[in-house]
């Protein structure tokens, strides 16, 4: 291990006073915001490189489960309701994930003055995230996912299926009778 991965594993040592727990060989790399860190669970070998935004507001909760590699740059946000991030699950940098929509219904108000829509967000186990993609409030993604860079998700997605665009769609589903990736 790095002089410098060293460093973030005991940081993440220390961590484990705030977060409701941090598993074994996880490691942060600072700097690192968090919010309602004692809502937060961190498995086994959860890597999360530096300038991570964590937010667990109200009664969410944010469960990042074993194995999970996530890039630089990472902005998570939970509001009453547990976020999860499935195991083996690569999640590049500049990526958002939240559970929230902010209400715009009443026009008279300010939208930062109006409720929260909370909806179950979840990324299923195996998945990859490409850079810079934006994992909706409402998202469901089945194991083996992986999601195009820059893309903006949101709805349920199968397992075993590839997800581009703006607004992100299915652009290629894995066939279990040939064993290919296919076109839908």
């Amino acid at each position: 291990m790095s002089p410098l991965k060293l460093l973030w594993a005991l940081r993440a040592i220390v961590y484990k006073l705030r977060f409701k727990s941090v598993g074994w060989l996880s490691y942060m790399g600072p700097p690192l915001f968090l919010l309602g860190a004692s809502k937060i669970v961190l498995r086994d070998k959860v890597r999360i490189y530096p300038g991570a935004r964590m937010e667990a507001h109200g009664k969410g909760m944010i469960t990042i489960e074993d194995n999970v590699s996530i890039g630089q740059n990472l902005h998570i946000t939970s509001k009453n309701s547990n976020l999860i991030v499935g195991k083996n699950t690569t999640i590049s940098g500049n990526v958002f994930i939240t559970n929230i929509d902010h209400d715009y219904t009443e026009i008279d108000k300010h939208i930062m003055d109006q409720d929260y829509i909370v909806s179950e967000t979840r990324i299923g186990e195996n998945c990859f995230i490409g850079y810079g993609a934006g994992i909706q409030a409402g998202t469901i993604l089945g194991k083996q996912c992986v999601v195009g860079a820059n893309s903006v998700v949101r709805g349920t997605f199968p397992d075993y299926c590839v997800i581009a665009g703006i607004p992100a769609k299915i652009i290629k589903k894995f066939n279990q009778e040939t064993k290919k990736w296919e076109r839908p």
